[in-house]
């Protein structure tokens, strides 16, 4: 399916602390997560070991929200958290 990233969502995702590729990924192969009425999430917690805003952080949770129109996801915006998360899905929530 293709993937059009809105303008607003890479806007964002810079501001936030997320690439265009980690927004392709979590797309692909991230796990689903509960967005609001008329739009899909999906998120992936990546290794991210560096600082950020002078605060170190082990991991990095990016979570993409998208709508789908006819054969193409259409990104609405990102998100991203900066902590640690663990657990048997932590690669991919």
């Amino acid at each position: 399916m293709k993937i059009q990233i809105d303008p607003h969502t890479l806007e964002r995702a810079e501001e936030r602390g997320a690439s265009e590729e980690e927004i392709k990924d979590v797309i692909n192969s991230g796990a689903v997560i509960t967005a609001r009425p008329g739009r899909l999430g999906k998120a992936k917690v990546y290794d991210f070991k560096q600082k950020r805003h002078d605060k170190y952080y082990d991991q990095k949770r990016v979570e993409v929200i998208y709508t789908l129109e006819k054969d193409t996801i259409v990104t609405v915006t990102v998100y991203v958290f900066f902590g640690k998360w663990e657990g048997e899905n932590a690669d991919s929530l």
